[in-house]
């Protein structure tokens, strides 16, 4: 079976097709299509209406099953920012160094004790047949007072969770605690019970 995996993040592409693989999905992008797709616009307040947005689009595009993340950062001591703006955080277009900048400024003087925060992930699938289905997943950590490590992408250099710094910790040792694991594991298990049965 073939899933369109929408995202031009190559990051989450990889997490997703690591995961997805053992369900014997063979996962492509839009790098692998005859055609360009659209940028989304991702007009929702909360992680789940953007991943519905994105995985409909996608499905609608390609005509195959798709899944979409959106996934973000929620920082306790600035009200659960940068949230659903993780990615444009520090404006557009996307750039994690300024993005990891500019949370670091904001969180200047607050004690470690208050930098708790999660990272949030919510994926969703949607069939060309209508069905659609959304499952979510949550990492507890907190913010470092500077970045550590060249493992991960976006805030990970950032993020200190129970194993460790996403910037430092290996790809299995972050699949076991992340966001995207737990909801990726999420994912494939509502498959295998619901949907590829």
């Amino acid at each position: 079976m073939i899933f369109f995996i929408a995202t031009k993040n190559k990051g989450k592409k990889k997490e997703l097709e690591r995961i997805l693989s053992p369900l014997s999905i063979s996962v492509i992008s839009e790098e692998q299509l005859d055609f360009p797709l659209n940028d989304v616009d991702e007009t929702g307040d909360t992680f789940e209406e953007n991943a519905l947005i994105k995985a409909r689009a996608g499905c609608k595009a390609t005509g195959y099953p798709t899944v979409a993340d959106d996934s973000g950062l929620c920082v306790d001591a600035l009200n659960g920012e940068p949230g659903v703006y993780t990615a444009r955080y520090a404006g557009a277009p996307t750039d994690n160094a300024k993005n990891n900048e500019k949370l670091l400024k904001n969180l200047e003087g607050v004690e470690e004790s208050k930098r708790t925060a999660r990272f949030v992930s919510v994926v969703a699938c949607v069939f060309p047949d209508g069905r659609e289905f959304t499952v979510r997943g949550e990492c507890e950590g907190k913010i470092a007072e500077k970045l550590s490590g060249i493992n991960g992408f976006g805030y990970d250099p950032l993020f200190i969770s129970e194993l460790g710094c996403f910037g430092e910790i290996s790809d299995e040792a972050k699949d076991s605690i992340s966001h995207r694991g737990k909801a990726l594991k999420e994912l494939v298990k509502k498959l295998k019970e619901e949907y590829l049965c």
